[in-house]
This record gives C-alpha cells, sequence and structure tokens, in this order.
C-alpha cells in the first residue's frame, strides 16, 4: 500500500463525531480581553503531547533566533449588512428586515459587482428579487438584485452600479455594514469591534471573519520579536463561506471545503523559501496560514515557493503530511470543525528524520486532552478567546 492510500484509509476511519468534546456555554468569549495581548496560552510540546498553561505575554520566550513567524494580513471588511426585499411584481412594497452576509466576490464580466452571500431568512428571498440596503439617514445606500439560489441561504447577488463611485463599493460597507462577528457572539456588533476584531498587521481587505490567532499581537510584540532575531513575513488568505459552513457528513473523508482565495507575494516567497532551505522554523500563526503554506507547497511539489495568486479547498486531517510549517499558534476551536481536526492533524508525532505528521489519532487525542484541561481551567474560548501554541 503507498503512503498515500494509507493516510487515506486512515482518515475513512475517522468519524467526524469524533472530534467532540462538551463545552460550557459560559467559556465561549463574547467579549475581547480587556488589553490586546493579555490572553492566556495553553502551550503544547509537539514531540510527546505535554501541555502546560502560559500566557502570550511570553509568546516570543517559546521562539528561537531564525525563526520564521507567518501572519495572515487579511482585512475583515463590514460584510453584515441589513436590506429589504422589494418584490418583484410589487417594486414598491419593501418587506421586512433581512440579514445579508457578504462571503466573497464573484469573478464576472467587467462592470459587474457580484458577490455571495448568506441571506436570513432566506426561504422566501427568490431569484429576481431586489434587495434595497438603507443607508442610516434612510436613502438607499446599495440595491442588489438576485440571481441564483444556493444550499442553506446561500445567494448569488449583483448589486447595482454606485451612483457615487468615490472609494467604491468598500467605501459604502464601511458606512452601512457591520462587523461579521461569528454566530457564538451573542450580542450586536459594538463600535469597538470595528478595530478588536481586526489584527494590528491586517491590510489586504477581503475576509468575513478575522482570522483569529493574530489577534493577541500588537505592533510592540511584533517589534520585540523582531529584536530578538526573529523575522516576520505576510501572506493573504480571505476568509470565506467555510468558517460558517457547518460539516454536514459522517466521515472525515466525506469533507468538501469551500475554496479560499490566497496570496503569496515575491517578498514572502523569499523569506519563506529561504527558511526551508536554512532548515530553520517556520511559526504559522493561525489555521488560515497552514493551510496557505501548505497548499503552495503541495502546488509546488519539489520546487521552491513561487510568488502566486492562486484558491485552495485544501482540508487537513490526522494523516497529512506537513512540508512547511514547525509550530502553530491557534485559538481553541469548536467542536466537529474543519480547524479542530486541522489541529489535530498537527498535533500528532513528527515522523523521524522528515518532521511530518504520523497518519494517527495520537494528534486528536492530545488536542481532546488539552483541551479538557483547558475547560477545566477555565481558558477563553472561540474568536475572542485564549490561544494555543504547538511547537
Amino acid at each position: 500500500m503507498t503512503k498515500a492510500s494509507d493516510s487515506k484509509r486512515k482518515s475513512a476511519e475517522h468519524r467526524v463525531e469524533e472530534f467532540s468534546y462538551e463545552l460550557p456555554e459560559e467559556l465561549i468569549a463574547q467579549q475581547p480581553p480587556s488589553e490586546r495581548g493579555s490572553s492566556r496560552m495553553l502551550v503544547m510540546d509537539r514531540a510527546t503531547g505535554s501541555f502546560r498553561d502560559d500566557s502570550f505575554s511570553r509568546f516570543g520566550e517559546h521562539l528561537r533566533e531564525g525563526d520564521l513567524l507567518v501572519v495572515n494580513d487579511s482585512r475583515v471588511i463590514p460584510a453584515r449588512l441589513y436590506a429589504h426585499r422589494t418584490l418583484v411584481r410589487e417594486r414598491e412594497k419593501p418587506t421586512g428586515r433581512i440579514e445579508v452576509m457578504l462571503l466573497e466576490p464573484v469573478t464576472g464580466a467587467a462592470g459587474q459587482n457580484r458577490w455571495r452571500a448568506l441571506v436570513r431568512p432566506g426561504r422566501k428571498v427568490a431569484i429576481g428579487e431586489r434587495l434595497v440596503f438603507p443607508a442610516p439617514n434612510g436613502a438607499i445606500a446599495l440595491e442588489a438584485e438576485v440571481l441564483e439560489r444556493g444550499k442553506f441561504g446561500e445567494r448569488l447577488i449583483e448589486f447595482a452600479p454606485l451612483k457615487d463611485s468615490t472609494g467604491g463599493l468598500f467605501a459604502v460597507l464601511d458606512s452601512i455594514g457591520h462587523t461579521p462577528l461569528p454566530p457564538y457572539i451573542h450580542r450586536d456588533d459594538a463600535d469597538a469591534d470595528r478595530d478588536r476584531y481586526q489584527t494590528v498587521f491586517a491590510r489586504e481587505r477581503g475576509s468575513v471573519a478575522a482570522p483569529t490567532a493574530g489577534l493577541h499581537f500588537t505592533q510592540a510584540a511584533l517589534e520585540q520579536l523582531s529584536s530578538r532575531g526573529i523575522e516576520v513575513t505576510h501572506v493573504t488568505l480571505h476568509v470565506g463561506l467555510g468558517t460558517f459552513a457547518p460539516l454536514r457528513v459522517e466521515r472525515i473523508d466525506e469533507v468538501r471545503l469551500h475554496s479560499e482565495r490566497y496570496t503569496i507575494t515575491a517578498e514572502a516567497a523569499a523569506a519563506i523559501n529561504s527558511a526551508a532551505r536554512d532548515a530553520r522554523r517556520i511559526v504559522a500563526v493561525g489555521t488560515t496560514v497552514v493551510r496557505t503554506l501548505e497548499a503552495a507547497a503541495l502546488a509546488a511539489g519539489d520546487s521552491p515557493i513561487e510568488p502566486h495568486s492562486s484558491s485552495t479547498s485544501i482540508f487537513i486531517s490526522p494523516g497529512f503530511d506537513f512540508r512547511i510549517v514547525g509550530a502553530l499558534l491557534t485559538n481553541f476551536h469548536l467542536p466537529q470543525s474543519s480547524l479542530l481536526m486541522l489541529v489535530s492533524a498537527f498535533a500528532g508525532p513528527k515522523s523521524e528524520g522528515s518532521g511530518r505528521t504520523g497518519a494517527d489519532r495520537i494528534g486528536l487525542d492530545r488536542v481532546l486532552a488539552a483541551y479538557r484541561h483547558a475547560i477545566q481551567e477555565r481558558y477563553r474560548f472561540f474568536s475572542y478567546g485564549d490561544c494555543m501554541l504547538i511547537k
């Protein structure tokens, strides 16, 4: 049996329900910590699976001179909008308010401004309907037509040309949009979320959810890492529908993720290739960086990573053969999520001589044990919660 077929067989042995744990509702962080960077950090030794409590303020002490820290510089857009339906046959009769969550732009003909979106409640939002998005002063800020209807509330919409194109669609979103807090945060977004649900290195607009491991960093922390001889580079992966879509299958080998757009610049590619060539450790800040780097490595084969933009639907689960990432900073993830599966894959023991993860359930057992400890010690979970370093 080949290595690839053996990995596929072991993946098929896992069921989605195995990646479960019981989390008390009160441990889901509803607010960011009082100060950015003040979170707790659970540190796991990837060689042994042992873990201990620490704080993110000591993150730099777990790195070593020559490490390459890779962060995701995608910027969250105010993607949650509120609209009124205007029925096709009765255009002057707007209906009650609906929520429209923009997910990703769709490439089309010149002049088209099409997006995939989640609509709630969406059962009656039909193809051909016009959606009207009011501004705070009551004027119409945006209009869109529903072009296609998908599963689970998904729609393809096209925005009408803007009357005032200054700043484009993003300028309008900045004025009428809301921070797209995840559904497990049971409150409306506040003005403070515009800053706190954004990393300090965010610059490339396009995500509808934050790459949350990056939320812990401050500019001072980044400068401190640089002074310790730790190199920092940026890649971009725009977080899309996969963040919100639950896994609706029973077996791991049945999981299919939505595609997400990413970019690796010439500067980032040079830094990554240099670290790999010199056998220096590459530390990924978040699962989005892991997916970007490992997808690029698979595309490159045995060649160095080239600067490029592409998209990936890579799914990383126990048995995955990591080629780039040597350490991972990540937040705590939802039960039965693809991100928990990725972390479980990374937490497995390294293969001798290759630095790659074994294809068994050791990583899952280690992660579930660490999560039980975090729950017992009252760590804060998910986007605004505490973090975990696997090194």
